[in-house]
């Protein structure tokens, strides 16, 4: 279990095994203001975004501006494996889209 203060979450990843092996990350808010905490307001639980890992976090985000996809951030954040950036819902059929570049 790790906090991530700058995203006011606490997360644990479920590792499924195998080499190339998937991951499930649980996250729960830690501050009434988050964005997690109005998500859940809205949504209730269950699937609040998918993860895909790129070996380059610059490139990717280039490509996706190049491409005029609905890029959230304007340089890549600090996430809790690595740097990662976030694609808007409306671009990727209603699914918020994480693009990480683990450290």
């Amino acid at each position: 279990i790790k906090e991530v203060p700058g995203e006011q979450v606490r997360i644990a990843f479920l590792h499924l095994g195998g080499p190339g092996g998937s991951e499930i990350e649980l996250i729960e808010p830690t501050t009434p203001d988050s964005s997690l905490t109005k998500f859940l307001e809205k949504r209730g639980e269950g699937l609040h975004h998918v993860c895909l890992e790129v070996e380059n976090i610059d490139a990717a985000l280039a490509e996706m501006q190049e491409k005029g996809a609905p890029v959230l951030d304007k340089q890549p954040r600090n996430a809790a494996e690595g740097r990662a950036i976030f694609l808007h819902p409306r671009g990727t059929n209603g699914v918020l889209l994480e693009l990480l570049e683990r450290s």
